[in-house]
């Protein structure tokens, strides 16, 4: 399997999403031990960080802690599939998103290995639109799959899976 220079580039999305990730919440954990306040006002009512341990996948699916080692497992079996998606792919935009999603999903699992739940603090339940508490990397999975949509919808040819990636 050759890795392309364009592969190479979703890798670095993916580690600098994991190395932003890590950071804010060793920022929050530490820095602003978020975990022994609950709640810290940033632009009340809007915006909060609040501390929650989510034991489950998004916006607390699977919640309870009995699925850690296996979304944890699931976790990294995708991004090691979207790793060698990478290497198939001839379009910046698709390894952009693949990048943000594999970055997104390793950083949680970081989590899930470290303390057996995912630090989830940005918090938006103020607007009474949007009630779920959310992280960084949660963010970078969310843009991911928006850019793969879009990526999709504007992609004038179908990728080939196991054809050579065209040079770019």
């Amino acid at each position: 399997m050759k890795i392309t220079r364009l592969a190479v580039t979703a890798y670095v999305f993916a580690l600098l999403i994991i190395i932003l990730d890590q950071l804010t919440k060793a920022w929050i954990i530490s820095g602003l031990s978020l975990q022994e306040v609950g709640r810290i006002p940033v632009f009340p009512p809007i915006l909060n960080f609040s501390w929650v341990e989510n034991t489950g996948v998004s916006f607390g699916l699977f919640g309870g802690g009995e699925a850690r080692w296996g979304l944890a497992i699931f976790s990294i079996v995708v991004s090691a599939g979207l790793a060698w998606w990478a290497t198939q792919s001839n379009r910046r935009l698709l390894i952009t998103a693949i990048g943000f999603v594999m970055g997104g999903a390793l950083g949680n699992v970081i989590d899930r290995i470290r303390f057996g739940y995912v630090v989830d603090f940005i918090d938006f339940s103020g607007t009474g639109v949007f009630p779920w508490v959310f992280n960084v990397a949660d963010s970078a999975i969310t843009i991911g799959v928006v850019l793969l949509i879009i990526d999709s919808l504007i992609s004038d040819k179908p990728v080939k899976v196991g054809a050579a990636p065209e040079k770019s």
